[in-house]
């Protein structure tokens, strides 16, 4: 398997003022961000946000309060669902069940006899009674089922998908998505951003990307067997999630630039800070990478990383943030590529990161002019190439053939 970057020489030393264990900020103090440019209307909600931050429940309307991703980035605003209750149980069993099976002809083999015993049908009916939130809980667990049955680069509405897929899991699979708004949710975000949770059970009110950053994290479904360590799939997934907590101050700054114009004061600040952020969270990576590569990994992990990157579904959301204010991808790859890539995110978020294609446009413009303003927005590119390779990297270490197993952990 290949991941296909842009190459590029790394950037200089760490930066000053950014931390990779703690909250990623600017220098000592920086100001806030200002204010968004980008008009309300253009920073659309997730689906499913009530105003105020509650919960929208079955029937409730899909509008919410406009979604500002200095917040907390794409991460979900709570933490994801750990357990499932009800009916839903036996979802949550069957996802666990598939993500440790030794091939896909087993994890098939599941949803077979979850279809016989009329498990699958009995799930399709309670679908409009979920919760949003548990909606994107059940998504997750659908798209562990998927990924793990070969079966992530289905329409499951198209007719052509039944003569592969198993009916029943296709209908759940739509019901799903009709609920969370979101046909293409078989990818890296939903895998990995609502598949952790923290060891211990955290202080109230903690900000969610603040208790993704600093709280051990663990996964809710595991790619390896429970009492055996870590796969390097569910590592790939957890350093997923830590990079877009870490990543928090990338989002604000995008939004500082947004309407920009190259010639203000405060645009080289701001790109300066950027390129100290994204220094951040290749250090971040870099710190996993040898965890990653130690740990066990089988076949069929194998095959699930190979089937996302063919589906173009392992661009972490944070980099596709970078991304749009530095405009590398739609230059290096055409803006179908782009696209291509964005589909796996919800409505709301792509509407926010076309937005950013949009404003950023007047700072991009420094790509083609001289002078040390200039320069700045050059090293921000190439630390984003840099970031984007340690990623690839990563990627391919969880990729390759593994080690001989490891015993049951004690």
């Amino acid at each position: 398997m290949t991941i296909t970057t842009t190459t590029g020489p790394p950037t200089g030393a760490e930066p000053m003022g950014v931390t990779v264990n703690g909250a990623a900020t600017p220098e000592a103090g920086a100001a806030e961000p200002a204010a968004s440019p980008i008009p309300a209307a253009r920073q659309a909600a997730p689906p499913g946000r009530a105003a105020g931050g509650a919960e929208a429940t079955a029937g409730e309307p899909a509008t919410a309060a406009s979604h500002d991703p200095r917040t907390h980035g794409f991460l979900p605003e709570r933490p994801p669902v750990r357990s499932m209750i009800g009916t839903w149980t036996r979802l949550d069993a069957m996802a666990r069940a598939a993500a440790t099976a030794p091939d896909r002809e087993a994890a098939v083999a599941l949803v077979e006899r979850a279809r016989r015993a009329g498990e699958l049908a009995a799930l399709r009916q309670r679908v409009s009674r979920l919760s949003l939130r548990n909606a994107e809980a059940a998504a997750m667990r659908i798209a562990v089922i998927a990924v793990s049955c070969g079966w992530c680069g289905l329409d499951p509405q198209a007719p052509a998908a039944r003569e592969v897929a198993d009916e029943a899991f296709l209908d759940l699979w739509a019901a799903i998505a009709h609920r969370i708004d979101h046909d293409q949710f078989v990818a890296l975000p939903t895998l990995a951003l609502h598949n952790w949770a923290p060891e211990r059970k955290p202080r109230r009110h903690i900000p969610i990307d603040q208790l993704a950053r600093t709280e051990t994290l663990v996964p809710i479904v595991r790619w390896a067997p429970e009492g055996q360590p870590l796969s390097r799939l569910d590592r790939l997934m957890l350093a997923a999630t830590r990079l877009e907590a870490h990543g928090i101050w990338l989002f604000r700054l995008a939004e500082t630039l947004a309407g920009r114009s190259p010639d203000d004061s405060s645009t080289p600040t701001a790109l300066r800070r950027l390129v100290r952020v994204q220094h951040a969270l290749r250090a971040q990576l870099l710190a996993e990478a040898a965890e990653l590569a130690a740990a066990p990994a089988t076949p069929q992990q194998r095959a699930v990383l190979g089937a996302l990157a063919e589906q173009g579904a392992l661009e972490p959301p944070v980099l596709q943030a970078a991304d749009a204010v530095l405009g590398i991808g739609g230059r290096r790859l055409g803006e179908g590529r782009r696209q291509l890539l964005r589909r796996h995110l919800p409505a709301q978020q792509r509407a926010w990161l076309s937005a950013m294609d949009r404003h950023c446009a007047p700072v991009r413009t420094l790509a083609h002019r001289g002078g040390p303003d200039a320069a700045v927005y050059r090293e921000a590119q190439e630390s984003l190439i840099a970031l984007r390779r340690t990623y690839a990297a990563l990627v391919q270490a969880a990729a390759r053939p593994g080690t001989a197993p490891l015993t049951v952990a004690a």
